[in-house]
């Protein structure tokens, strides 16, 4: 008879899982939590759930204000935001975050951000800044994943800013990869709403995006690969398959909005860091004329928009900032737009007159005019890195400007050594390979992707420097306020 008790064992224990009755598992946070939009007083949490669900937050660190729960809908693709108030300056917040549904909790999410400091404050400051995530079937690599996101991390910063193009929503990942290495595919084509937000559920679904977006605070800016190549509100409407001629800005809109914790409706604005940053927010996509359309006019051609453009001067006018930082996700001298016939992306005319030149230049003649010497661009878009200082004007030689240009973070290779004189540049830098051709493996890739950084010391000091992905410091520029 004992030879037959293990079997009679087996068979009372497959009987008895049969008919037990497990509760369901809890609701789970799909894609990591983003607190972003951080002021001295306030922040926007995000995360995303899967399946309608509300969402509990606690935070620890300082006082604040009640968090109510907030309701996880499918129309919005299970994507949460809720503001916390009542925050205080300067202060390590810690953050546990879950869902729940009906009676069930599920798993919790830990992490941290800093508040800035008040204006008056002399505190230092770390900011890290980086775009072009995942373009050109350059996608998460099967193993490593996005590798840069983890070194932006381990450096610490009090703030990122993913500055444009953190998705390409007209591109695709593939198997294999453009530099032959196995990586996650499955990706297509954005033509639809649901189509954008896959790329995003992609990009976060990035283990060490969701480590390094838990560790700091966020500010989300878009470029045109949010939407499609070279995109404006007059030409967000392809018509080359598989595009049929849909307006695709609203969607691609909606898809930023629903992955990016924002603490209001305008996608340009501006971010206060003690009494040495403030940081500037353009948004140059959204009220753009036509690249194609010349820069001849009377007036002259807008990026920003009447609205946007008046407010970026009474802002940049009224700060007492040391710093002024303007954060543009196009850059400045750097040629972009392809192709080159139906114009010029960029603030730069280059070979044409269809870049936004005059605009630009009346700018910084405002500045230069007001004595606001102590201003700086932080670019990406181009696929390289690269340093300028600007003296735009012979009746203000004092009078400069540095814009410092990153990237990618994890995408093609595009090196292109041509830059616009209009701004009379000085080249301080360039970090890229020879020819897009010469990089031929992951490995070679991984040596050329970059971020950017900024440092601002207590008594005002200002480092930039470009780091690759094994975190060293490629290039550095230190300036006194």
């Amino acid at each position: 008879m004992s030879r037959w008790l293990p079997l009679v064992a087996l068979v009372v224990l497959v009987f008895a899982s049969a008919g037990s009755s497990r509760p369901p598992a809890g609701p789970v946070v799909t894609h990591g939590v983003v607190v972003g939009d951080v002021s001295a007083g306030s922040a926007v949490l995000w995360a995303r759930a899967d399946r309608e669900a509300t969402l509990q937050v606690r935070l620890s660190g300082g006082a604040h204000r009640a968090i109510e729960p907030v309701s996880v809908r499918a129309g919005d693709d299970f994507t949460s935001r809720v503001r916390l108030d009542g925050l205080r300056p300067g202060r390590l917040y810690d953050y546990r975050v879950w869902f729940r549904s009906g009676d069930r909790n599920g798993p919790v999410v830990v992490g941290s951000f800093w508040t800035p400091p008040g204006e008056d404050e002399t505190a230092p400051v770390r900011l890290a800044f980086g775009g072009d995530l995942a373009g050109q079937n350059v996608c998460r690599d099967a193993a490593e994943g996005f590798p840069i996101l983890d070194t932006i991390r381990s450096w610490k910063p009090n703030v990122f800013v993913g500055l444009g193009d953190m998705i390409y929503a007209d591109n695709g990942c593939d198997p294999t990869g453009r530099y032959g290495n196995a990586q996650i595919g499955g990706l297509g084509v954005a033509t639809d709403l649901a189509g954008f937000r896959s790329h995003w559920r992609y990009n976060r679904a990035d283990p060490a995006s969701q480590r390094l977006l838990r560790s700091t605070s966020y500010v989300g800016v878009w470029d045109d690969h949010e939407v499609v190549n070279d995109f404006g509100p007059l030409t967000d409407a392809p018509t080359a398959p598989p595009y049929t001629g849909e307006h695709l800005l609203p969607l691609g809109l909606a898809a930023f909005r629903d992955y990016t914790p924002m603490a209001g409706e305008t996608l340009y604005r501006s971010f206060r860091w003690g009494k040495h940053l403030e940081l500037f927010v353009l948004d140059t996509r959204g009220s753009r004329d036509a690249n194609f359309a010349p820069d001849t006019g009377p007036e002259p051609k807008s990026m920003l928009g009447r609205a946007q453009l008046a407010w970026l001067k009474a802002g940049l006018a009224a700060s007492d900032a040391t710093w002024k930082v303007v954060v543009s996700s196009v850059p400045m001298s750097i040629p972009t737009g392809f192709p080159p016939t139906n114009g010029r992306d960029g603030w730069a005319n280059f070979d044409q007159q269809t870049g936004y030149e005059r605009e630009l230049l009346d700018i910084l003649r405002f500045l230069a005019d007001r004595g606001l010497d102590d201003t700086f661009w932080i670019t990406t878009d181009v696929h390289f890195a690269e340093a300028f200082r600007y003296r735009p004007f012979a009746d203000r030689p004092s009078f400069a400007v540095h814009e410092l240009a990153t990237g990618p973070l994890n995408s093609g290779i595009f090196p292109n050594r041509a830059f616009d004189e209009t701004l009379v540049p000085e080249r301080l830098f360039f970090y890229g390979p020879e020819t897009p051709e010469a990089v031929t493996s992951w490995t070679e890739a991984k040596h050329w992707f970059n971020f950017g950084t900024l440092e601002v010391s207590r008594g005002g000091t200002l480092t930039a420097a470009i780091v690759d992905t094994s975190g060293q410091a490629r290039f550095s520029l230190e300036l006194e306020p």
